[in-house]
Order: C-alpha cells, then structure tokens, then sequence
C-alpha cells in the first residue's frame, strides 16, 4: 500500500485494557504507513490506548455490541458517530475482534461514513463491507494475530520493531525502591480472579521468602486489596492512574496476576509474569506475551474453552489448586533467572 501525505488511519478495538494493549503491536505497524492514527477505544479501553506508541488520538465509543454491559440501540448515538467518522474522513479503517466478535456492525456504520476502505477479520460473509476480508488461525498469541491483520492490511511493522508489546515512555516517578513484587489480586471476569485467601497467603508467603510486596487494585478493589495486603504487604489499591501502574509494574521483579489488564501491562513494561490463568479461555491466545512467565493454574479444567464470566465448576478447582508456595516458588524461578 503506498502512503500519501496526509493519510489517516482509524484503528478500532472497543472492548477492555488489556484487548487494547495487546494490538500495541499492529498500531505501530499501521502508524509506519501513516501520518496520523485514530484509535477508536471503549471506555475501558481509553487509557491503555492512550499509552500505545504510534496513537495520535484517542477517540471513546460505547459499543451496543461489544461490551460485556452493552448500553441500548440508539440511532441518534449512531448518526452522532458516522458524523463523526464522516468530519475525520479517514483514507483507511482497521478493525480490530477477538475471535468471538463481529467486525461487520462497525464496517456497516463505517462504510455509510464514506470510509473507502476497510479491513478485518471475519468468519461472516462481509459482502461489500469490508475491503480486506482476513482469515486466520484463532489460536496465534493475539497480537500476533492482529498483527497478521495489518500486514493483510497492506501495514508492516518498521524495521528493528521486534513485535513486543510495549507503552509510551517516559512513564511517571514510582515512590518505592525497584525490585518489589507486584501482587494484583482483581480481575475483570470473576471466573478468572484467583481467591481472596489465597492471594493474601501469598503476600505472606512471598514477605516470609523476602520480598516487599506492593497489592495493586482499582479504586473499586479497595476492601479486596485492603484484605489481600494485611499487615504483610503494601496496600495500594485505587491508589494508581494507568501510567502510574505502569510505572509501578517496570519497577517489579515479579508481577503475580490473573488472566487481566494488568498482566499485559505487565508485559508492555518487559516485567516476567506469574500468571494465574483459568481456561475459561485458551492460554495460547492470551497468555502473557514476549515475556518470561510462569503459567499457574489446571488447563484441563472442566471450565476449560468456556468463556464463562462467572466459575462454571463449584469450588473454582482450576485456580484453588494454586498454593501460596507454588506462587513462590514461580517467582523465585523468574528472579533468579
């Protein structure tokens, strides 16, 4: 594809945080064939997309058909967004799905705002929707598969670009000493969270072993990273803007986490993972990427491939089996190594 003066490239991924900096990679394939990138982002997804190196703007959607609490159907909602889309006239448009969502609502409004061409990944039929219609492989690391999407897209990434995730740099001070472990006991799908009275086991067990450990949540967690710190760990739940956090897993020597956002952040700033992962979605996908990790958790589990929200299994076997000292000891290997 050759790039013009003046080329503007919107770039759609509409659900979480961490989805959002998983397609670090793409956005900076698309970025070195264009001027400007739009990244057009759910409300959860904003602030990670405002860390991406190679965004220009950030633009916020609520889409009906994306998000796990969908807002109703309203057409005065989509007229103001294909205006919006019209007044950008992008020269492009890359849309961006986990495997279980439809890019074709989105070509659809995308296409009646005069976006001439358009590109996805899609099961369904596209019809005239879509320009650049992608099929891949659902079990490629996700970045690697919206990667593959830039390239079908006619985008490459520059040379010396290794294809890791990364953020926006520099990042904010941090008030504490690097080398402390971060432990994250929240996730976004309770189905992926591994229990209370195991992550505040491990924030003893992981202080007993010798490391200062730093409990790390959202302004909504804070009782649940209250209980998980005790009087062992550092509580600083709600206490951390998204760059902050970023900041704050850089410093780390570990970072213990659950199938969420903070594990891919975690990943963009080159921190090794303990990753906590319930099955309920495959760990080739979305698993900690381009970092050293140590994966937890029985992938065999009955919830295995489920995508369930809430534990489908009494008891939540899958993550229970877990010991403070398995945590332990998965840090102890990624330290020392």
């Amino acid at each position: 594809m050759v790039t013009r003066p003046g080329r503007t490239v919107l770039v759609a991924r509409l659900d979480n945080a961490g989805d959002v900096l998983l397609q670090g990679p793409m956005v900076r394939a698309v970025a070195a064939g264009a001027d400007r990138v739009v990244f057009l982002a759910g409300p959860a997804g904003t602030a990670a997309a405002e860390l991406l190196p190679g965004v220009d703007d950030v633009w916020t959607w609520a889409c009906p058909w994306i998000l796990g609490d969908p807002p109703p159907v309203d057409a005065a909602d989509l007229d103001a967004f294909t205006a919006r889309v019209r007044q950008l006239a992008p020269d492009a448009a890359v849309i961006s799905t986990s495997f279980h969502q439809s890019p074709l609502p989105l070509a659809l409004l995308l296409r009646a705002a005069g976006v001439p061409r358009i590109s996805a990944i899609s099961v369904d039929y596209p019809g005239s929707l879509l320009d650049v219609r992608h099929r891949v492989d659902d079990d490629l690391p996700e970045p690697e598969r919206a990667l593959s999407l830039a390239r079908a897209a006619g985008f490459g990434l520059p040379d010396g670009d290794d294809g890791r995730l990364a953020v926006r740099r520099p990042l904010p001070a941090v008030a504490h000493e690097p080398g402390y472990v971060v432990l994250h006991p929240g996730a976004s799908v309770p189905a992926r969270a591994w229990p209370t009275e195991r992550c505040a086991e491990a924030v003893e067990a992981l202080t007993d072993a010798g490391h200062r450990v730093l409990v790390t949540g959202g302004p909504a967690e804070r009782e649940l990273t209250a209980a998980v710190a005790g009087t062992a760990g550092v509580d600083l739940g709600g206490a951390t803007t998204l760059p902050e956090m970023a900041a704050l897993l850089d410093g780390a020597a570990a970072v213990v986490v659950g199938n969420t956002g903070p594990a891919h952040l975690a990943a963009a700033v080159g921190t090794p993972v303990v990753s906590l992962f319930a099955p309920v979605v495959p760990a080739t996908r979305w698993a900690p990427y381009g970092v050293p990790s140590v994966l937890l958790g029985d992938q065999s589990a009955a919830c295995a491939g489920t995508r369930a929200r809430e534990c489908p299994v009494p008891g939540h076997p899958c993550l229970t089996s877990v010991t403070a000292q398995d945590v332990v000891a998965a840090v102890e290997k990624l330290v020392n190594a």
